[in-house]
This record gives structure tokens, sequence and C-alpha cells, in this order.
């Protein structure tokens, strides 16, 4: 199997190319490499490495930046897909496409199932909605849309790695409560994402995440925790639960986005671990570095 990584230098393209399977050839491309809005440069990029595969990882992530920037989030996370998905359509390539729990609007109790349709509140979330439309429409239906949520890892930003420079600061940290979802490990997403891989029989769109639901805050709590018996922090501060109505951003986020994943876990024979067991693993690599 020849493999394309589309986004190799964020969180989750990172953790594929750490992961890569044995027997497998893997081209990884940062967006200094190749720009997936430059259609043409896709499609030339795709004939010349000739993979079997390809995910693309790459992404407009800024959530609140997005809501002042919408051409350039679209341009990345609804327009460009398309481009990936005709381009690897036309070598007889298979796509496995990343989107979000932010294309739903958190307005249900329930997890959301991969056939609930979108409604999302925010410019990136609309963007990458759209971009799940384009890949589907140039696919012709034959590629694979993987949502996930609340990522995060040992490389580059992300809210596990903010809290633990926030904790180091302050005496006092607020934190959302009412926003809940469920924290992933990216390295766990990657490892779900090299199983879909290898089975050219999958298509559609699919859900998958770390077992568990929690809100910020309790993120928050268990980071600190976690942290402390590991020696990252030398002391503990106060985290103090607020209301999103205390702490607005530009971005408006889901209250309740937790993703089904039994569907996934049905289908690879994989289930996800806990977050909280996942968080420990990343911090045992923090505290190993």
């Amino acid at each position: 199997m020849k493999s394309l990584v589309l986004g190799a230098t964020g969180q989750v393209g990172f953790e594929l190319c750490r992961m890569q399977p044995v027997r497998t050839e893997l081209v990884a491309l940062s967006r200094d490499q190749l720009d997936i809005c430059d259609g043409i440069a896709v499609a030339a990029a795709l004939r010349r490495f000739k993979p079997t595969v390809v995910i693309n990882a790459a992404a407009y992530t800024q959530v609140d930046r997005a809501e002042s920037e919408p051409e350039r989030a679209f341009d990345v996370n609804g327009m460009a897909p398309g481009h990936v998905a005709s381009a690897t359509r036309a070598i007889g390539a298979r796509l496995i496409h990343l989107s979000t729990d932010f294309i739903f609007d958190g307005g249900q109790p329930r997890p959301w199932a991969p056939g609930d349709p979108g409604r999302p509140l925010n410019a990136y979330g609309r963007s990458k909605l759209a971009g799940e439309g384009a890949v589907q429409r140039e696919s012709h239906g034959e590629a694979v849309i993987v949502r996930t949520a609340w990522l995060y890892s040992t490389h580059g930003t992300n809210f596990v790695k903010t809290m633990l420079r926030l904790m180091g600061a302050r005496d006092v940290l607020d934190v959302v409560v009412d926003q809940v979802g469920s924290p992933t490990w990216a390295r766990s997403l990657a490892r779900a994402l090299w199983m879909f891989a290898i089975r050219p029989d999958l298509r559609g769109t699919y859900h998958w995440t770390d077992a568990g639901v929690a809100s910020w805050y309790d993120f928050a709590v268990a980071i600190q925790e976690e942290a402390l018996s590991r020696n990252l922090l030398t002391r503990q501060i106060a985290i103090r639960a607020i209301r999103s109505a205390e702490y607005p951003t530009a971005a408006q986020r889901p209250p309740f986005s937790v993703l089904d994943t039994r569907s996934t876990a049905q289908d690879l024979g994989l289930q996800p671990e806990h977050w909280r067991r996942n968080l420990r693993l990343m911090l045992d690599e923090v505290a190993a570095t």
C-alpha cells in the first residue's frame, strides 16, 4: 500500500507519520509542500506519487478566526477537499477525509450519529460541512469521511498543552462547564485512520473519538490531576467552572458534541479507549521528553 498524507505537520498528520504501518510506503506533504487549494497542483502531485490511499488531514482549524475570515476557511475546508477528491478518483485511489463534530449544532441530548443532518453554528463548521459535500460529490460517494472531536497531542497547539502552560503561570483558571464532548488523542485517531486505509470495502461517513464524555472543565481538572502526579506541574491551582456566556468567543460552540462511534467500532473491529487513559499516555510522553 502506498499512502499519501496531506497536512503532515498538523496534529493528526504528525501521528499518522509516526504510526506508519509496516509494508506501507508513505509520502507525507505539509501545507508548504502542497497547497490543496491549488487544484492543478493537487492533481499533478497525485499523478506523480501515484498513491493507493490518500488521507486528507489538511485543514483550516482556527475556529474563532474563521468568523473574521470565512472565505479563507471555506477555501481550505470547503473547496480544497473537492480538489483532493477529484484528483484521487482520477488516479483510481481511495480517499479518507477528516471532518469535525462542529458540523452539528449540539442541540440534542444523545450522541450524534453519522447520518444526522449537519447544522453548524459557526463559519468553521459551515466550511467543514461544505467540504464533506464536495468530497461526496467528487468521489461519487466512494470516499471515507471520518468526523472527530476535541483533538490533542504532544505536537502542535491544543487544549492540553494550553492548560499545562496556563496552570504553570496562574493561580486561578476559569474553564467552561456547559460544553460537553469526548477528548480524543490524535494518536488513537491515527490508528483508526490506518485501519480504514487497509479496508477498501469501507466507504461513507464515520465517527471516531475516544470513549467517555467530559466538559472542558472536567477535562481541565483531569489534566491538572494527571500532570501533578507526573511532576509536570509543581503546584495545584484553583479551577473554576463557568458558563459559556461568561467566556464569550467569536465563534459559537455546540453545547453537546459527543459523537456516536458504534458503527465505526463495529466495522473496524476496534473499540475506542477511554479519554482519561489516553490522556495519561500522552502526558507520560510529555514527561519523558
